[in-house]
């Protein structure tokens, strides 16, 4: 299980989180050049956290144009997804306080809860009568945890009767975004049109926006909050000038990206599609560009992934304790620049791969 780096290689995508292909966009990285360029007056680094000296008012700008899309009335700016997370709910709930997690939620929320003094508690995976089950028995302020697709099953959860049963029972909703934005551009919370009932958002730009950071959606008061208590935001250098302008160029891009998204979601249907049924070796209920194959074994999973690999698909296996014991799986991630012909490919592949 020794974990090692690996360069990048010329194998066809198919781990990144790269949806939309931000990331090796030539039109974006062009964009933010000029952005760079158009403020002569920026540093190449921040100087400092910005409770010192690293705060700008492009920064101020830049959160207020990001809650707006969002259609929050506030935000703040982290260095990563999980800083935000760890800032987020190691100050928030305080001590006799109760934060209930999805039992597959992302291992910055669990890090970030474990840093808190409250009390801690996860639910079955999705299961409505397992959360109430843990809101009957909650105490204090409750955080209720949930992800709107779901980073290793990439699934969704019944978000709208979730938030029923958090506010049937006075608990506040806290959902993180990070692999929904881009799929949908706002979010699947802002798609849905219940932002103004959840407490907060995580959204973070390394995934469908091709750059790096991530940010907290709620209201001013929780922004005020975590400027004065989220040790994560008060206690690190702030991000620099050139990564700033790469958020905002990506968030311009998201605005047409429409064009993007549908060949995303061709993708993943032919993918999908394609997969043949397999009672050994399903592939998990997802609708999101994350689609994962349970092979249940690290040997299996290794196996496949160095098949596909030899094939010229860069695949990575997904393997326990990362994932539970028995569930060890391929993860596929489909992006809008994959070809047809690619997607064709690797379903024929994997069912070789896979055949009973």
């Amino acid at each position: 299980m020794y974990r090692i780096l690996k360069p990048e290689n010329n194998l066809i995508d198919v781990c990144s989180n790269d949806y939309l292909g931000f990331a090796r966009s030539h039109k974006m990285r062009d964009a933010i050049l000029m952005e760079v360029n158009a403020h002569v007056q920026s540093l190449n680094g921040s100087t400092g956290s910005r409770l010192l000296s690293g705060n700008t008012t492009y920064a101020e700008g830049l959160e207020k144009e990001i809650a707006n899309w969002h259609n929050a009335e506030a935000g703040l700016l982290f260095n990563s997804g999980y800083d935000a997370n760890i800032g987020l709910f190691s100050s928030v709930p305080q001590k006799g306080d109760t934060i209930i997690c999805d039992e597959l939620i992302h291992a910055s929320i669990i890090d970030g809860a474990r840093l808190s003094y409250a009390n801690r508690y996860s639910f079955k995976h999705n299961d409505l009568e397992s959360l109430e089950a843990k809101l009957k028995a909650a105490k204090g302020n409750c955080y209720v945890v949930i992800e709107s697709v779901y980073s290793m099953d990439g699934d969704t959860p019944p978000i709208l009767q979730i938030q029923e049963l958090t506010a049937k029972y006075g608990a506040n909703l806290i959902i993180d975004e990070a692999h929904a934005v881009g799929l949908y551009p706002r979010g699947l919370i802002a798609e849905l049109g219940v932002q103004d009932k959840v407490f907060a958002r995580v959204v973070t730009f390394g995934k469908a926006l091709g750059c790096h950071g991530a940010m907290v959606l709620g209201s001013e008061t929780l922004r005020n909050f975590l400027v004065n208590f989220a040790r994560s935001f008060i206690y690190t250098t702030a991000a620099s000038f050139h990564q700033l302008a790469s958020v905002k160029i990506a968030y311009q891009m998201l605005t047409t990206a429409d064009v993007l998204i549908a060949p995303l979601k061709q993708n993943i249907a032919t993918f999908k599609n394609g997969i043949a049924e397999s009672k050994s070796f399903p592939l998990l209920p997802s609708s999101s560009a994350i689609q994962c194959i349970v092979l249940n074994s690290n040997e299996k999973a290794r196996e496949v992934a160095g098949a596909l690999q030899e094939a010229g698909f860069d695949a990575r296996p997904i393997l326990s304790p990362t994932v539970p014991k028995g569930l060890e799986r391929i993860r596929i991630c489909l992006h809008s620049f994959n070809t047809t012909q690619e997607i064709q490919l690797l379903t024929s592949t994997i069912n070789s791969l896979l055949d009973e």
